[in-house]
């Protein structure tokens, strides 16, 4: 029901260093989120800590409100009062720029999204409002790269998203919509398995 609304929330995947290709915690000529000189999408300087819109690039997480994960863009008002947090690991989006290119990090040392063993995971909650009563819904998603190209998602029960992920895990309660508990769930479901 929710999954229009997955937060897919400005960030793209990068790669981690397997054999062949160079770390990201290794590199010395990398430029940290303190040097105060790496840049957000909108060309401001990221700060540590969190920004204005909720995002904790350094902590590799955001906590907000979902419209501002994409910067109150007119299309999200329809869920301007839903709340969103989301955790990622280095291989989704580096905290450092080794690249140098002033921007975090995408794809340093992999050559594309799908064998990077880049994660993210979206915890979200709102209400809306049946037959005069207020009903609370939450939904939480594991999103993965796939392991290669032409991994086929749904060859362990999980859904193909974005050409490069699978959706992995979803969790869906809503009481007055009558959902409650797993809708997906494809083995391995632990994040350190991709």
């Amino acid at each position: 029901m929710f999954l229009a609304i997955l937060a897919v929330t400005l960030l793209v995947p990068v790669g981690t260093a397997t054999a062949g290709q160079t770390s990201i915690c290794t590199t010395p000529s990398c430029t940290t989120i303190q040097s105060g000189t790496l840049l957000r999408s909108d060309g401001l300087p990221i700060v540590v800590g969190y920004d204005e819109w909720g995002y904790n690039y350094q902590a590799h997480m955001f906590n907000g409100m979902y419209c501002d994960s994409y910067r109150d863009a007119a299309w999200c008002q329809p869920y301007k009062d839903d709340y969103l947090m989301m955790k990622w690991n280095d291989a989704w989006l580096s905290n450092k720029d080794c690249s140098g290119d002033g921007l975090l990090d995408r794809h340093y040392g992999s050559a594309a999204y799908e064998g990077s063993g880049a994660w993210v995971t979206n915890h979200q909650r709102g209400t809306y409002e049946m037959d005069g009563k207020a009903c609370k819904w939450e939904w939480f998603v594991k999103i993965v790269a796939k392991p290669s190209p032409n991994f086929d998602c749904t060859s362990i029960g999980a859904v193909e998203i974005w050409g490069s992920f699978c959706e992995i895990q979803s969790v869906y309660n809503d009481p007055c919509g009558g959902y409650h508990g797993v809708e997906l769930l494809a083995p391995p479901v632990g994040l350190g398995n991709w």
